[in-house]
């Protein structure tokens, strides 16, 4: 079962991977005894985000670390070769696979020599070390355990524990980094709560973005199912993200509102609050236990003209601080930022602008569940008496749950099927949709590219970015903007004149907010490191004393009393849970490092067949390329690398045949010799086949 396994990256891909571009094909025998052989190694998919691997378990395993120690094609170092048995061979021949040569030295790091290529990071400085102690059982303290949205934007998931019983804040997801190749993304590692989902005694979900919901199919039966609180509008979101995942249960959702106290097990009570942001029905908690009170922001704005919903009461948040709050838990995502956060009655004056200059249609797109700005542009498209047509699965269907929910006012004639689109004149056209972040399968770009059914754009036609660009999204948002430019049509962003307000509050909301509440300390959350920072930097500025800001880390286990606070020594598990397709933190640092050197200069496999009794090769050795270099246009590099392979074959062999030193000896040779001649470094796949 073991070595079923552990069949390595190379035959694997042997076995997948059509010969198109290759000079020559395989034999089916070959082919046949490549799907058949399973020498030693392991593509690292099962690492579920650990990174640890053994020696023999990455196919790259010398060509990985010891590629090359320079540029220019100096000598390679090869550390201890294991034999067949997986073990390191001394020289002794003890393993029955004939003796090697002695290799000395110090293991090297796996990615010492792809310094071009992102390298995980193993752990995290802490600034602060000296207020860390060692758990104790007899001390009466609150665990406050962020599990994901601290250092960080999205993925927002928090745990309060007392004593026996765990309150779960939120469970979101977060989008993929650059270095993060195929990854859908990524959710929150809930490993600390295996085993205590007896313990939970409720999951509180403060609004329905995304990196607040989106986790819930993926962890809700791992946390035990337990009661979902949260408002209406929010609670419709989740229903609808959960129809997505027919073979979960339905889960208990229990609707809750603002100034209601819900008692939790024996030691949590919790009193929503209303909060500005960018979707109705968001809820800031005041969390109140033995051991102290917490108040958690969730995401919020100052507003005091806002669209669709009542503007923040600041008495009675000043009335939440005089009734004792101890820890302030606030989003920090605006801490960077000057001023106020704008409001939404100056974003409708500027769309406004748009509606009345414009003489074709207008195409906005927004993110699907910015609920009050697709009510801005229903308002306005009604004003102008132009009809509405909205575009994308998920837009439609939370604007579905608002308007059952009376979350958004919409006339009845006023929405038309996109299939109707034609019978109007453009200048009575607004088409509302997604695809502002310039994803390759939302609306936006399939109008640019001309791919959408319906939409064919016309010169004259008014193209609306209404949200801002999530980093790393930048250049594919540039370049539907250029092609809009390209067809003759008026493109309007944020960068060109107020029509998208951020939902989380700049500075002087942060100093508002602290000053309200008057908390005896203050953690800053949902941010990148350096926004937490300058969010403390706030506190202190409001008379927080420094000692008294919490600067934590995803993982961190936060004791809280009254009077105190202090980092356990030890911290949850809190690394990136990754999603792709339908696999869930199968995924790890090994097979996202594969993919970054596939990328980078794709790969190439040799396939060769060796007799077992002479150590001859049999036939010429087949090669396949893919990313690297096209075949037919490297014919004389191709005759040199196969006259290489069998030189090595039959002078590097002992008797009896070490198969996996072999390998390691084209991996390395060929390596070496395809970097001399093209300055690239694929991914070499041996494949030696024993005939």
């Amino acid at each position: 079962m073991e070595e079923k396994k552990n069949k390595s990256l190379e035959d694997f891909l042997v076995e997948n991977i059509p010969t198109k571009e290759a000079t020559r094909t395989a034999p089916q025998a070959v082919l046949a005894a490549a799907k058949s052989s399973g020498p030693s190694g392991s593509s690292g998919s099962g690492s579920h985000g650990s990174g640890l691997v053994k020696r023999d378990s990455d196919p790259r395993q010398s060509g990985g670390r010891n590629r090359f120690r320079r540029r220019h094609g100096q000598p390679l170092q090869r550390s201890e070769q294991p034999t067949a048995s997986g073990q390191p061979d001394q020289g002794t021949g003890s393993s029955g696979h004939g003796a090697t040569p002695r290799r000395s030295g110090r293991k090297k790091a796996r990615f010492h020599d792809r310094r071009d290529l992102s390298r995980p990071i193993k752990s995290l400085p802490r600034l602060d070390r000296t207020r860390e102690r060692e758990s104790d059982s007899s001390i009466d303290s609150l665990k406050i355990i962020p599990l994901g949205g601290l250092g960080e934007v999205g993925r927002n998931m928090g745990l309060f524990e007392y004593k026996d019983e765990i309150l779960v804040v939120d469970a979101g997801l977060g989008f993929p980094e650059d270095d993060m190749p195929g990854i859908d993304y990524t959710i929150p590692n809930i490993s600390y709560l295996d085993g205590k989902s007896d313990k939970i005694v409720g999951l509180f979900i403060t609004h329905g973005h995304m990196d607040h919901i989106g986790a819930i199919p993926y962890l809700l039966k791992r946390l035990g199912n337990p009661t979902i609180y949260t408002a209406g509008l929010t609670r419709g979101i989740i229903l609808k993200r959960l129809d997505e995942f027919p073979h979960l249960p339905k889960p208990e959702i229990e609707i809750v509102d603002p100034g209601e106290n819900i008692r939790l097990g024996k030691y949590f009570e919790v009193e929503p609050f209303l909060i500005n942001h960018t979707i109705p029905d968001d809820l800031a908690l005041i969390i109140k236990t033995p051991a102290g009170n917490v108040f958690h922001t969730s995401d919020y704005k100052f507003d005091a003209s806002p669209l669709n919903q009542e503007p923040v009461n600041l008495k009675e948040l000043e009335r939440i601080g005089k009734s004792g709050i101890d820890v302030l838990m606030a989003d920090s995502t605006g801490a960077e930022k000057e001023g106020h956060s704008m409001s939404e009655s100056i974003i409708q004056e500027n769309l406004e602008k748009i509606f009345k200059e414009v003489d074709g249609r207008i195409i906005a797109s927004t993110f699907s569940s910015l609920i009050n700005r697709i009510q801005q542009l229903i308002l306005l498209s009604e004003k102008y008496g132009r009809k509405v047509v909205l575009d994308g699965f998920s837009l439609k269907a939370n604007i579905e749950i608002a308007k059952e929910l009376k979350q958004i006012q919409i006339k009845k004639d006023t929405q038309i099927p996109i299939s109707d689109i034609d019978n109007y004149p453009p200048e009575k056209i607004t088409v509302i949709g997604t695809g502002a972040q310039g994803e390759g399968q939302a609306m936006l770009m399939r109008i640019a590219s001309g791919e959408h059914r319906y939409i064919k754009l016309r010169k004259g036609d008014a193209i609306i970015f209404s949200s801002s660009v999530i980093p790393g999204n930048e250049r594919a948002v540039q370049r539907i903007k250029d092609l809009f430019y390209r067809i003759g049509a008026k493109v309007y962003h944020y960068g060109m004149m107020d029509i998208h307000a951020s939902g989380h509050g700049h500075k002087d909301d942060l100093l508002e907010m602290i000053r309200l509440i008057r908390p005896k300390f203050l953690m800053p959350i949902h941010g990148q490191y350096s926004m937490m920072v300058n969010h403390g930097y706030l506190g202190q500025q409001e008379g927080i004393p420094e000692e008294n800001i919490i600067i934590a880390d995803n993982g961190s286990i936060v004791h809280m009393t009254k009077n105190d606070w202090w980092f356990d020594k030890k911290m949850a598990p809190a690394d990136n849970v990754m999603v792709d397709g339908l696999g869930i933190g199968d995924i790890g640092n090994v097979v996202l490092r594969d993919r970054q050197v596939l990328a980078e200069d794709g790969m190439f496999v040799i396939v060769v067949l060796v007799d077992s009794k002479t150590g001859k090769v049999i036939t010429s050795p087949d090669i396949i390329s893919r990313g690297f270099i096209y075949l037919k246009d490297n014919k004389d590099l191709l005759m040199q690398v196969r006259k290489k392979v069998r030189t090595l074959v039959e002078t590097k062999t002992t008797r009896p045949i070490n198969w996996t030193y072999l390998k390691d000896i084209i991996r390395d040779e060929i390596g070496l010799f395809l970097f001399q001649r093209t300055e690239r470094r694929p991914m070499i796949l041996p494949v030696v086949i024993e005939i």
